[in-house]
């Protein structure tokens, strides 16, 4: 390396990259695949020495990655101070299958990652905080392949039974920033939303349902390359403890309302997807998701319901998926939440996109929506 070449490393909590060759402040790049997965779209990494020049990074293979249609329109985040995450000039060419980074840093280092990452150690400040909070309780649910606590926090004295977890897939970290917004809410006794559900359910909220993952910079698997979400059927020791562990704590309390928090590669916008297709489906059991649905529409203008997953066909619905097995083996009324990793079309921030600002504001607006579905029920 001369001593204009600048250098990239990725060796630290979440980091994940592949470097090409470097030529100056010019570096070609491949974006890794999880350990023993073919899944590759998480990317997260440090480049310094760049003397304020502007950096041009060139990632190659981008047909390859596991969602390319998430690269068209897609800005990439940036932050020199590892607190504010800017979006950085981002150019997509489909016919190469390149993707063309271009920033010039105000400074000598700069960090670059598909969405803000959500440290391990923030991780464990989040869950002792919210565990020192009056009226909380923490559960360790299990344990991961690389030893790592599945966490649990508990509260409330309701008889609604509200479980509310994110991140089984890691790389989807607005997941774990909108479960910092929860907690928030959740444990501030000064907050009339959180008051109100600590009053009328039990909830379960479990931040991260993959730190593995988390850790070793994966978008979708554990350490050993399972995809939780297609594990909720038949989870394993073997396989999957970590489903496993929450859904073996969800058998012992009941399930009456669930929400899984995820990011979506593609799609420009906020949204929910429900369980049609399940094989105990009806109207009623239906409505009530709809119902909650309409009134996180009134309530937020962040989402919508025009864009999202086409609905299962009757019978159809994948088992194995979680919001499809807890509606189906508790007749819960369950849901994916879905934030996008590019920008909301309907309200679009050209310095940031979608932010982890956004996802924590959501958050509040689904917990307040939650108080309203109660409200409706028991009416």
């Amino acid at each position: 390396m001369s001593q204009t070449d600048i250098a990239i490393d990725a060796a630290f909590d979440s980091g994940a990259i592949e470097v090409v060759s470097i030529d100056g402040a010019t570096a070609r790049l491949r974006i890794k695949k999880d350990r023993k997965s073919e899944f590759a779209q998480w990317f997260h990494f440090r480049v310094s020495g760049a003397g304020g020049r502007e950096l041009t990074l060139v990632f190659e293979g981008m047909k390859e990655t596991a969602y390319p249609e998430g690269w068209p329109g897609y800005r990439a985040c940036f932050t020199e101070d590892r607190d504010y995450w800017g979006r950085a000039d981002t150019e997509y060419d489909a016919d190469k299958g390149e993707m063309t980074v271009r920033y010039a840093p105000g400074s000598d280092m700069v960090w670059f990652a598909y969405f803000p990452p959500y440290s391990m150690e923030r991780h464990h400040d989040l869950v002792a905080e919210a565990a020192g909070a009056e009226g909380v309780s923490y559960r360790r649910l299990g344990q991961t392949f690389d030893g790592r606590p599945i966490d649990c926090l508990e509260m409330g004295e309701g008889e609604t039974q509200v479980w509310i977890y994110g991140r089984q897939h890691p790389g989807e970290t607005q997941a774990e920033w909108w479960m910092e917004g929860a907690l928030e809410v959740l444990t501030d006794p000064n907050d009339v939303i959180g008051r109100a559900l600590r009053a009328k359910c039990s909830l379960h909220v479990v931040p991260n349902c993959n730190p593995d993952g988390s850790a070793r910079g994966h978008l979708r698997t554990n350490a050993e390359g399972v995809n939780l979400n297609r594990e909720w059927d038949n989870p394993t020791p073997e396989r999957s403890p970590e489903v496993l562990a929450i859904r073996n704590a969800m058998d012992e309390s009941g399930v009456d309302f669930a929400m899984d928090v995820h990011g979506d590669e593609a799609i420009p916008a906020v949204f929910l997807a429900a369980y049609e297709g399940i094989p105990s489906w009806t109207d009623e059991h239906g409505e009530q998701f709809y119902r909650y649905e309409r009134l996180l529409d009134r309530r937020c203008p962040d989402f919508q319901t025009v864009k999202g997953y086409p609905k299962s066909a009757p019978g159809t619905a994948t088992m194995s998926v979680s919001t499809n097995q807890v509606a189906e083996r508790f007749k819960a009324t369950a849901m994916t939440l879905e934030m996008p990793y590019k920008d909301n079309d309907d309200w679009p921030d050209p310095e940031q996109g979608w932010s982890t600002e956004r996802c924590k504001l959501l958050a509040r607006d689904c917990l307040g929506a939650l108080v309203e579905w109660l409200d409706g029920r028991d009416a």
